[in-house]
């Protein structure tokens, strides 16, 4: 081999292996929290246990829930569950169950609910929890599926399966963005509702001290007249 192109290979691979570790940096460091092993305990009998999860319009959503008893029993008590938006729309709702799982995309940005209720159970000793794992935006996309889809190597090596390491980095990128919009969004929403609320308290007490010197000035008045009656002025 030409030694210009041997050398030109090495500074490929160089290159290759430099933006694979800054790949892999990248994602270490700005990973958002995108997925979660939740456990809830529910009281016996009709026991409710709720969690929220604020999400950003256009984010992906899965999960996957089994109920499991905490304490020794041969039988499995079942659950209800519901999934709500912020606007109250049912997304997902199951009754006398075990196991299930449920997806959607957020339509809307706010906070969305996921309840459990405990069936009712005349055997109040039994323990009952539910294990939930919940993947949001980047950990609900499947990797694998999107390189076979794209032909991307998945196999290991240096230069091999940058392309999805990349993808990978601009998607944390992009949720990173989507993030700071809606937190920049967020504070000046606050900003604003706090301007609106000096300019109320400013307006009330002005009109608190307005009342006082109207108040007074109806007092001084009645009494000045009072005293005149009275010839005690």
């Amino acid at each position: 081999m030409h030694p210009e192109l041997r050398e030109q290979q090495k500074m490929d691979e160089t290159a290759g292996m430099m933006l694979l570790l800054a790949t892999w940096i990248l994602t270490a460091l700005v990973k958002p929290p995108s997925a979660a092993a939740l456990w809830l305990s529910l009281p016996a009998p009709n026991g409710t246990k709720c969690i929220w999860e604020d999400l950003d319009a256009g984010v992906l959503t899965l999960a996957e829930y089994a109920v499991a008893r905490e304490n020794k029993s041969d039988v499995t008590p079942t659950v209800s569950v519901k999934v709500t938006s912020p606007s109250e729309n049912t997304l997902h709702h199951q009754e006398n169950i075990t196991t299930g799982q449920f997806g959607f995309t957020a339509s809307e940005q706010g906070t969305y609910k996921l309840c459990f209720t405990l069936d009712s159970t005349e055997n109040t000793s039994i323990q009952t929890g539910v294990n939930i794992d919940w993947k949001i935006g980047f950990a609900a996309k499947d990797w694998e599926a999107i390189a076979k889809k794209e032909n991307i190597e998945l196999l290991c090596g240096f230069s091999k399966g940058v392309e999805l390491g990349l993808r990978k980095a601009v998607v944390y990128a992009k949720l990173i963005h989507q993030r700071m919009l809606y937190l920049v969004g967020k504070g000046e929403k606050m900003k604003n509702d706090s301007e609106k609320a000096n300019y109320r308290v400013a307006l009330f007490s002005l009109m608190s001290v307005a009342v006082c010197i109207l108040s007074s000035a109806l007092q001084l008045r009645h009494l000045k007249g009072y005293f005149h009656k009275k010839r005690l002025i």
